[in-house]
Formats: C-alpha cells, structure tokens, sequence
C-alpha cells in the first residue's frame, strides 16, 4: 500500500479502553446481594476489620499498665465505635461501602503519652486509667483538625487539585504503605502465615475458576474459607505441644489458646463515654495527635478514593470527600469520648476485601457494622473471635493492602505514559514513600 502507514493488523493487540467505573463488579453500592449472602460477606468484613482492633490494644494496654481485664474492655470499646463510626460514615459521609476502624497513625503519639514522664503512679490500673484519660483529651482536640478542613470546605478545595497522576501516588502508598503489617507480621510464625496465604490465593484465584464457576463461592468467601482451615491447624499445633517449648514471642504470635483474653473479657457489657473518667488535655500531646489527625485524613482520602473504584462508582466529587473527612473528623471525637486509645480511620484491609469479593454493597459493610456492635457487647463470643493467630491476619494484609496498592496504579490508565513529566513523578513516588517509611521506622 503507497503512501501513509498501512492499517494495523487484525491480530495486533488492541489497547484496554480507561474505564471510569471499574467494570465485573457484581454489585455496586445501591445493589445489595441476598440477605443470605449479604450477612455472610458481613461478617467476612467484621474477620478482617479485627485484625487491626485487636493489634493496637494488644500492643498499648501493657505498656500503659493494663492487664487482660482493661485490654479486652479496649477491645470491645474500639470494635463499638468502630461500628458507629462505619454507620456514620455510610449514612451521613461519603456514602460509600467504607469501613472506619482503627489505625496505626494513631500508635505513635499515643506511645509519646505513654512514655512522656508525667506518670508515676505505683498502681498499674490506675496509671493505665490516667495515660487513657490524657489519650482521650488528646484525641478530642485532634478531632477538630479533621472536623474543621471537612465541614468547611477546605479540603474540598485542596482535592480539587487530585488528577490521575496525583491519585496514583495516593492511593498506591495508602496501600503499599503498610507493608510492614504484612509479610514482616506473616514471618513471625510461617508455618500458620505461609499456609493462610496460600490457601486464600488458591481459593480466590483458581478454585473458583476450576469448580462452579458461575456462583463465585471460593472466591467470594475465600476468607471465611481460608481462615477457618488454617485456624483449625494452628489449633491443633498448639494442642498437639508443637510451641511448648518455643520462646515466648513465637508463642504469643503461633498459639490459639489466648486464655486470658478471653477470660478478662465480660460476658455483657456496654461501652459508654468517659467510662476511665473525664479526659485531661495537655498542650504537647493534644499537638502530636493533631498531626497523627491529619497524617489519617491524606491517607483516608487515598481509601476513600480506593473503596469507590472497588465499588464501581463514578469519580468522587471535592464536595462528597470533604463531607467525609468531616464526619471522619467525628468519629475521632467519638473515640476521645469513649475512650478507644487510638483514633479512626478507613480500614485499608477492608477496602482491599472488596476487590476479592467483587461486591461493592454499602447493606453489606452495613451489616458488619451491625456484627461489630453485637459482638463489643457480648465479650465473650467477640473475644474468641479476637484470639485468630496475628500471622493469619497478616496474611490477610498482604493480598488487601496489594489490591488497594494497584488500585492506585490503575489511575496510570488515564496517564500520558509517554511523557517525560509523567515519569518522574511515577518514578519518584515509591522511592520517597519508602524513604517516608524507613525515616518513621
């Protein structure tokens, strides 16, 4: 053929199309599945959301001098408002199939309350009741940062800003960024996090292909599925005495018989506001937790970005990520009142289940908002529930916080991948998010 280039071969591949709303989603936000399937997708976000309400308290309580009585009332107090925080979020906020629990960003100043000197009082529960109090005043006062920038309508002109190529980076670190609770925490007993891991990639990615592939099974309860198996085995190690002998941190992270969490925790009990008395505030502190505040704002707009392409929406408008930063901002006040030691923000985990699943339903989070308040007050069922293996979690982590990571990525679709500008700036991003990330550590 003369003249200009000839027409490209029919065998050649063709381009993918961008896509605006991400298509094979089964249901999106206003389409709920069957009741049936609904409660189990439910409770499938309530196993995963745990992961991160039992870690925290597990890991601040002793330190602050609690024992097993006062971290299991924690536990139960964060998993309550956590289910009023997720209502909130999904009837007044974004609106969007988003659970809000508790998170890392808060761990750090908390620890810097701990470890501040003010406290010398020579009765642990009492000095734990004093720390809580000032994390409760400290919380309070960092409300406000996420209150004031999401109600007025600040951050909604600062998102104005968010392209494509700006999203990539914040959403993919939203993700990328908690690496650490992944492998690292699958590494601290392999033998049940290596097996977990496996399992559920086998069941989400293959199974369901190979056996009924139509009615999305495996894949859509791969967690319930994997976690049960491998919970049983990790069961049976322990029983069988495979960690008697273990040093006691390979025993805190392998074994299953987590006796005095379950033990301390009360059969019924209500949480409620100002319940280790009334907050104290501290200039300094309340200082630290206002950065922690903002820290979760720029990483639960990442989330919130991440849980609408699951859910197959259209782009978020300024407006609607601004209104739920704003009633974020509540929750956070929320945990000040009730005393949860640690702020909110959106489960990355949670958000990362929804890709696994496919299914997008706001009914869905909803009801495992529901599961969440159940099991807060009945302790005792909640507790046995709380005593899943870490590494299992972890596991867990690994696939959800990868699928929110590529959520990120898939912003590139709408990139000039060709432009040099481009490049830098999908270049730079990792390399300063893990330069963010080793600095912290």
């Amino acid at each position: 053929m003369a003249g200009g280039g000839s027409a490209p071969k029919a065998d050649e591949p063709a381009p993918h199309p961008p896509k605006d709303q991400l298509p094979n989603v089964s249901y999106c936000i206003t389409s709920p599945p069957p009741w049936p399937e609904a409660i189990l997708l439910g409770f499938q976000h309530y196993l995963v959301m745990l992961g991160t309400t039992v870690i925290i308290p597990t890991a601040l309580v002793p330190q602050m001098g609690g024992g097993n009585e006062e971290k299991a009332k924690v536990i139960q107090t964060l998993l309550f408002v956590a289910g009023l925080n997720t209502l909130l979020q999904t009837w007044f906020g974004t609106r969007l199939p988003v659970v809000i629990g508790g998170s890392y960003t808060f761990v750090a100043p908390t620890i810097s309350i701990i470890l501040s000197g003010r406290w010398s009082d020579p009765d642990p529960i009492s000095r734990f009741k004093k720390i809580m109090r000032a994390s409760q005043g400290a919380l309070i006062v960092a409300s406000t940062i996420q209150i004031v920038l999401g109600f007025s309508g600040l951050w909604r002109n600062i998102t104005r800003f968010l392209t494509p190529l700006s999203a990539v980076p914040l959403v993919a670190l939203a993700g990328f960024g908690l690496y650490e609770f992944g492998f690292p925490g699958v590494a601290k007993c392999v033998e049940i996090g290596l097996p977990q891991l496996i399992i559920l990639i086998i069941f989400s990615q293959y199974l369901a292909h190979l056996i009924r592939p139509g009615k999305h099974i495996f894949d859509r309860f791969a967690v319930i599925f994997s976690v049960i198996i491998v919970w049983i085995y990790a069961h049976l190690l322990t029983v069988g005495g495979a960690y008697d002998n273990k040093a006691p941190r390979t025993q805190a992270s392998c074994r299953t018989d987590r006796a005095g969490l379950i033990k301390g925790a009360p059969w019924i009990r209500v949480p409620y506001p100002f319940q280790w008395g009334g907050p104290s505030f501290d200039a300094g502190e309340a200082f630290a937790m206002m950065m922690a505040a903002f820290v979760a704002l720029v990483e639960s707009t990442g989330g919130f970005i991440a849980v609408s392409r699951y859910a197959s929406a259209t782009p978020l408008p300024p407006s609607i990520l601004s209104r739920g930063v704003g009633w974020q901002g509540v929750g956070i006040l929320l945990s000040g009142l009730y005393g949860t030691g640690n702020g909110s923000s959106v489960s990355i985990e949670n958000a990362g289940l929804l890709a696994l699943t496919r299914v997008g339903s706001r009914r869905v989070v909803q009801i495992s908002a529901g599961f969440m308040i159940f099991f807060s007050i009945l302790g005792k069922f909640g507790a046995v529930f709380a005593s899943i293996p870490a590494p299992i979690v972890a596991a867990l982590y690994c696939l959800f916080f990868a699928y929110v990571g590529s959520a990120g990525l898939g912003f590139l679709q709408f990139c000039n991948l060709n432009s040099f500008r481009t490049k830098i700036h999908i270049g730079l991003f990792p390399f300063y998010g893990l330069v963010r990330a080793t600095v912290l550590q």
